[in-house]
């Protein structure tokens, strides 16, 4: 009850029959302050505010440049997409690939034939000590100096064992040449590979720098045209079409029959009046994709 007195004492007469304070606030007949406050035919403020921005101004030609800075914008892109995908870069890189592999196995094959060069001057070394006790103790025997039977088959008996044991150290040997004539002709393959793919890296190398080089050629025209048309521009106007341009990758696009040609959308009816009410030395945005709209004589309005 407290708070129905309140209220009444709030508005003469209190609430009953009373129309709602914020009609009697408006204008005459109840209208919407809102909209009677807007663009003539009912537009909203607030949409044309976005629509627009009035502290960025150009005139139409300058306007007009914003769609060949766009284009040289879109190009430069396109020549360091192309510049960075270049089939020779992925060659390259395969080639790398193949390259680092045929330098380990070059690494494991000469590790192998290292060892195995040690473990045959080892068993060579065997063989030549054999011989000499072998050419040693025939030569006590041929001299006379052992005239004791017992001793005498002793000494044939030990030339017969070192005759034995010489076969088996010779037999090691001939494996272990046998075995790095494989190794040397391993390695000779992975060398003949790994030459050819130097010879191959160096022509695809010359390909990706050509290519590389004739792209710098155009990126620095059309960068040059880029500051030449930059140059010509105000930099209110120039600084929101960077900053558009860096966050959506396009700062602006041109209005073609009603359609932003950024974001591919069709605009509404109001937006389209809103912008035909607009000077043409105001700068509007795309409701949709905020890029700049450039209007010309295609844009429908």
């Amino acid at each position: 009850m407290a708070h129905r007195s309140t209220m009444r004492r709030g508005v003469p007469g209190g609430l009953r029959g009373v129309g709602p304070p914020f009609r009697d606030r408006g204008v005459k007949g109840g209208g919407s302050p809102l909209r009677d406050r807007g663009v003539k035919g009912g537009g909203s403020p607030l949409r044309e505010k976005r629509l627009t921005l009035g502290h960025v101004k150009a005139s139409p030609q300058t306007q007009l440049q914003l769609l060949e800075l766009a284009d040289l914008d879109a190009e430069l892109s396109r020549l360091e997409h192309r510049k960075s995908a270049l089939p020779e870069i992925a060659e390259l890189d395969r080639l790398g690939k193949r390259a680092g592999e045929l330098k380990d196995s070059l690494v494991g094959v000469e590790t192998e034939l290292s060892d195995l060069s040690r473990e045959q001057s080892r068993a060579e070394r065997d063989v030549d000590q054999v011989r000499t006790r072998i050419d040693k103790d025939r030569a006590r025997l041929d001299a006379g100096q052992v005239s004791a039977a017992k001793e005498l088959a002793s000494l044939q008996s030990e030339i017969e064992s070192l005759h034995k044991r010489q076969a088996d150290l010779e037999e090691i040997v001939l494996e272990l040449m046998e075995r790095r004539e494989e190794l040397e002709s391993r390695r000779d393959a992975v060398v003949a590979d790994r030459d050819a793919l130097a010879t191959e890296q160096d022509a695809v190398t010359a390909r990706r720098d050509a290519a590389v080089a004739e792209l710098d050629a155009s990126l620095s025209d059309a960068g040059a045209k880029r500051t030449s048309v930059a140059a010509e521009m105000p930099s209110e106007l120039l600084a929101l079409y960077d900053k558009i341009r860096t966050s959506s990758g396009v700062g602006a696009a041109m209005l073609r029959r009603g359609q932003c040609q950024g974001c591919h959308l069709s605009l509404n009816t109001v937006d389209l009046n809103a912008i035909k009410a607009t000077p043409p030395d105001e700068v509007v945005r795309c409701e949709e994709c905020r890029r700049i709209l450039v209007r010309t004589a295609e844009s429908g309005l």
